[in-house]
């Protein structure tokens, strides 16, 4: 019913379209950009590692900047053509002129600007659906779910294509098709400011007051304690490839296959979600889907070597629906009235759960015990974060 309701309303058919194509363009640039900028255009590491830390400043300072420009001036077709139009400019010119300046360029700056698009994809279905609670978490999901969607299905055609001898730097093929589709169908069906069906009235709030609303306790520590919960799955990815290439079992291809099961499952996981949204608090779900996840996490160090290590995923994959998809409703509810700024929430959020994560790998190199130990500092992280967050929303409807 859900998926039907997505596929009838013109708006959110735009959207899932475009989250489609969001996530082909992610999954085409983001898991081949260390061996583009090292092995092929001859990145030192440091280097590397600077244009990385430069790409997640812009990123969030994009998104928070832009999301509170939208809810001022409520000019949100504008600002989203102008972040898909970074995109498309960006792995264009790492199509026809690769370079390490290039890649600076569009790694570091014009990519990380074209992410703020999901963010604003979110706020432009808060506004053309006033659907509230169960409601809006089911049609968030199943919007949420293209985006996964894709992202595996890109995966799994590139590593077929690497299988064929494929280059490398045929990912800018995809993710420029992806990002000039994207750009395209946005600026022909977005809809314009001022002629829409519902209102969209600007907020009035200059950045100061913008930024004062965001920095209030009640937002500021569920958004801390989010974080926390979302860097479990920060410090998975940090972990699958060193814990799968420390075993004498496991190899490269194993470590593509766990990511890929992972993010399998969570589709259709994704679209079930609906089925349970009306039962329970948004902060119960989160906190079972955090216990999930971190069982998984907690318990691939240990059973690398056994069978029982594919059964993980199916933890990982339900346990991350929650955690992927019910924060952004959530961060909604919390600002509501500023659609903009709660989509920004998330990569704030985003930049906690790597903060937290970094401390938790850190923690865990300091006590020792290896990769099983960062895995429970991480899980502990997360179980803390999700009890917190249950207790202070303990009396909210």
């Amino acid at each position: 019913m859900t998926t039907l309701s997505v596929l009838r309303d013109p708006t959110l058919r735009l959207i899932a379209w475009a989250l489609l194509l969001l996530g082909a363009l992610n999954a085409s640039v983001y898991p081949y950009q260390s061996l583009v900028g090292i092995e092929r255009l001859g990145l030192s590491e440091p280097a590397f590692a600077l244009i990385l830390a430069l790409a997640s400043a812009v990123s969030v300072s994009a998104s928070v900047l832009l999301g509170i420009l939208s809810d001022q001036r409520a000019n949100r077709r504008r600002i989203a053509l102008l972040t898909a139009a970074s995109g498309t400019l960006g792995v264009g010119l790492m199509l026809v002129a690769p370079s390490p300046l290039t890649f600076a360029l569009c790694h570091g700056i014009l990519f990380p600007v074209a992410t703020s698009l999901y963010g604003q994809l979110f706020a432009l279905a808060r506004l053309a659906r006033d659907d509230g609670g169960a409601a809006r978490d089911a049609i968030l999901a199943t919007l949420r779910s293209a985006l996964s969607l894709s992202f595996l299905g890109m995966l799994v055609f590139w590593t077929a294509a690497f299988g064929w001898g494929l280059d490398v730097m045929s990912v800018y093929v995809s993710a420029t098709l992806a990002a000039v589709i994207l750009t395209t169908m946005l600026h022909l069906r977005w809809p314009r400011d001022g002629q829409t069906a519902w209102q969209d009235r600007p907020s009035g709030l200059n950045f100061r007051r913008a930024f004062a609303e965001i920095a209030e306790p009640r937002i500021l520590i569920r958004l801390l304690l989010l974080g926390a919960i979302a860097s479990a799955g920060n410090l998975y990815m940090i972990l699958t490839a060193l814990v799968f290439d420390a075993s004498p079992s496991r190899d490269a291809g194993d470590v593509a296959l766990y990511i890929g099961l992972v993010a399998g499952w969570e589709v259709p996981f994704m679209l079930l979600l609906p089925l349970i949204t009306h039962r329970f608090r948004r902060a119960t779900l989160i906190a079972a889907g955090t216990a999930l996840y971190v069982t998984h996490l907690a318990l691939m160090p240990v059973l690398t070597e056994t069978a029982w290590l594919w059964a993980l995923t199916l933890l990982a994959g339900l346990g991350g629906t929650a955690i992927l998809t019910l924060p952004i409703a959530y961060y909604q509810d919390l600002l509501d009235g500023r659609p903009g700024a709660a989509g920004a929430m998330i990569a704030l959020q985003r930049l906690a759960a790597e903060l937290l994560a970094a401390a938790a790998f850190a923690l865990g190199a300091v006590l020792g015990g290896g990769h099983a130990i960062t895995a429970l500092m991480g899980a502990a992280i997360a179980l803390i974060g999700a009890g917190a967050l249950l207790w202070i929303d303990r009396n909210r409807s």
